[in-house]
């Protein structure tokens, strides 16, 4: 499928809210859970390092 302009490609034959509305709410979504996940990891690593320095104390 071929579009004769941008405004056409964003319009997508007036499917285009539709269709951007997924692919924002899928991009968001994998952010999200990236995010979910680096601050996850962030937060075991300390726990872990505050266990280690506990201990180590001991």
């Amino acid at each position: 499928m071929q579009f004769d302009s941008w405004q056409a490609f964003v319009a997508m034959g007036g499917h285009g809210l539709y269709v951007w509305l997924a692919y924002g709410v899928a991009v968001l979504s994998l952010v999200a859970g990236a995010m979910v996940q680096i601050r996850r990891r962030k937060s075991v690593l300390r726990n872990i390092r505050q266990h280690y320095n506990n201990e180590s104390e001991v």
